[in-house]
């Protein structure tokens, strides 16, 4: 796998190495991955689930058809 070199602050990493011990990944990449994924999951259940609970069933009398 191709690796790069990203700068962060001691205190960043500090917390990445905190979290990857938390979350008992091997290394500080899988505990990154794993962040990303939870995030873009989140933004997609916001996106896709925001009318959640609100959203009626469709029925028949919805069509709006003029039955005249």
């Amino acid at each position: 796998m191709e690796s790069t070199t990203v700068k962060v602050s001691k205190d960043t990493a500090r917390r990445l190495a905190v979290l990857q011990h938390r979350l008992h990944k091997e290394t500080l990449d899988a505990t990154i991955q794993m962040l990303v994924a939870r995030h873009r999951k989140e933004l997609i259940e916001e996106a896709f689930g925001a009318d959640r609970g609100r959203v009626q069933p469709f029925r028949e009398a919805d069509r709006g058809e003029d039955h005249s």
